[in-house]
Formats: C-alpha cells, structure tokens, sequence
C-alpha cells in the first residue's frame, strides 16, 4: 500500500491513496483524514486502506484522480517524533578521519542518534530556505521508517514487528554550523533545518524481496544539479538494522504512533578505503560532505563545494524493474530573508 498527504491548507494536510505505479491517488477522509490518524488507528483502518488501494490498482476506483508530487506535502507533514541514527559506520569513519580522529570501538556496537525537529517538514518537492550559503548547505539521502506504537525496552526482534511503513528523507544540514555546535557538547540544533520526505510512504510488503524486515536492499540515487552523484545500496554497509535503531530509541522511553526513524546517510565502502565517485566507476555518495572527506584525507583539503542558491537535489529509489517506488524528492535551494516583523504583525502578535 503506498499513502501520500496532499496540501489543503491545513498543518497535517488531507491522506490519500496511491496507486503502485504512482500515477493516480484517491481521497480517504471518511476512513482516516491525516496519515497521523491512520497511524494512530491502523488496527482498525489498515484493511479498509488496503482495499481501497487494490481497486486503485486494478481500475475499478471511480473517483481515481491523477497523482502529482507537486501536491504533496511529506507525508507526516509534522511528527511527534523524529529521531535520525547513523546506521552506515563507513560514513561516521569518514567524518572522523578527515579531522584526524579515530572512532571509538563502542560506534560498532551501540548507534548514534539525534532527535531533531519534527513539527515543520517541507513537502517533497518544496524549495530549501536558506539564509546563508556559507552556513555550508548539504543534502542527506536517507531511508527512513515509520513506526506504530512501541513499548519501552523493546528487543530489536520484537521491534521489527513495529515498522508500518518506509520512506525516503532529505535530510538538509547546515555543515557550517556542526562544529560549534557539537562544540559545545550538546548535540545538533540549528544545523539541522526541516527535513523533506518522499511523496509517498509504503507499507513494507511493497518493497517484496528487497526488504529483509531489517534493511532496505536496493540502491538510493541522489542527482544533484541533474547528474548522477551517488547511488549507495542501502542495504549494504548498514552497520545498524531498522529494528535496531527502533531499540535504541525506545531504549528509555516509549515510542507512538507515527515516530519516524531515519537510517542515517547511505555510505558504502564499495570495496576501497573509503568509496568512489560515480565518475570513477563507484556508486558515489549520498551527501557533499563524504566528497569533501575524501579529498581532505586524499589531499589534505576539500576541493568540492557545498550547495549554493538555485543548486538542485532529487532523491529517488527504484525497484528491479526500474519503477520509482516512493517518488522523488526534487528540490532546490533558495535565499531567505527573514521577515519576522511582517510575520507577526499578520498574526497580530506585534
């Protein structure tokens, strides 16, 4: 089953079925209006969703309209939770080296993981707001799961059973702003703006053979100012299972309906020390900061730039037959001024 959320003018926007090929969708307001409520009652809604989606696929949806991701917003266009790891060691590795240090043994065994902002994602194909480009504006290609309710100390095997549905994620960092704010010992705040997800978000079922129930195994294409710069298997090199990271999380506390759970950058070894470009027969990168690892461990500096106004970025996965599975996020990155005063003055808060 694959679910997308369409603006309407409302924070959570209006959920809606869509067909496999990602070519029609269908409204479904009088069985769940959000995919948050979806989520919170999937015992009771997720057969009716699913029948829903067979007559989509197979013609007989009357009131089938066509589908466009311009219309979406992500698909939980706000969370309760959003908890990013960093399942792909081999990036963690790289990040450490380029600044001369070695990764403690425990990053093997035990994951990293922040919890970020979750109450204003951007849709899928909106722009990136940014106010500065030498604030050092970077994509991440990621998968990213979304969970039902989980239990506090939950076993990995047991939270397996938790996944409902996956999704791609860009998630945007300010690189420039990582080093003082790591500085100060307390973890990413203003480095780390909205997220985008992709248009739609599938129920693990979809993705047939190539999900395992712990890892998603096909490759994540990230184009960036139209050409191909990485295409990583996410399945591959993923130190972390999607179960795992769910532990981790509920490790102290529980997780509700709709927590959201990101793999971390997709980074493969590929067989070398630490990658290769596209360019030079390797499956790339899933961000610009890999690249510049790379060239400051090879050359002693980067040589590549991070993203500047107006550069472009699509995320996209495709399944064996080369069909887009959950849509691209196409987005691309623009100045922004802020215009508090105005802003609340319209609110009447001035």
């Amino acid at each position: 089953m694959k679910l997308a959320t369409l603006k309407n003018g409302k924070r959570d926007g209006m959920l809606v079925v869509v067909s496999r090929d990602l070519t029609l969708f269908t409204a479904v307001a009088e069985i769940a209006p959000t995919l948050q409520y979806a989520l919170d009652e999937w015992t009771n809604v997720s057969e009716q969703l699913q029948e829903v989606y067979q007559s989509l696929n197979d013609g007989s949806d009357k009131n089938a309209k066509a589908f466009e991701p311009s219309m979406c917003e992500s698909p939980l266009p706000r969370a309760y939770h959003w908890a990013d790891g960093s399942a792909y060691v081999n990036h963690v590795e790289l990040v450490r080296r380029a600044r001369g240090a070695e990764i403690p043994e425990s990053f093997w065994t035990d994951p990293l993981m922040y919890q970020g902002g979750s109450d204003a994602f951007i849709g899928p194909t909106d722009d990136i707001p940014v106010e500065s480009e030498a604030w050092g504006i970077d994509f991440e290609a990621e998968v990213a799961i979304v969970t039902g309710d989980v239990p506090m100390g939950v076993s990995a095997e047991n939270a397996a059973g938790a996944i409902k549905l996956l999704m791609l994620v860009n998630d945007v960092s300010l690189r420039g702003l990582i080093p003082a704010e790591l500085g100060k010992g307390f973890g990413f705040y203003q480095s780390k703006p909205s997220s985008a997800f992709s248009p739609v978000a599938v129920t693990p079922d979809e993705l047939g053979g190539a999900w395992d129930g712990q890892k998603l195994h096909l490759p994540l294409r990230s184009n960036y100012n139209n050409e191909p710069f990485g295409c990583p298997n996410a399945g591959v090199d993923m130190t972390f299972s999607f179960p795992q990271l769910v532990a981790h999380a509920a490790k102290t506390r529980p997780l509700t309906a709709g927590t959201i759970i990101g793999s971390g950058t997709v980074s493969n070894k590929q067989g070398t020390e630490h990658g290769s470009a596209i360019s030079e027969g390797g499956v790339g990168y899933s961000c610009i900061a890999e690249v510049r690892m790379i060239e400051t461990i090879r050359d002693g500096e980067p040589s590549t730039s991070f993203m500047r106004y107006h550069d472009t970025i699509k995320i996209e996965m495709h399944d064996k037959q080369g069909v887009s599975i959950f849509g691209a996020i196409d987005q691309k990155v623009i100045p922004y001024e802020p215009i508090l005063d105005k802003w609340f003055d319209e609110l009447g808060n001035g």
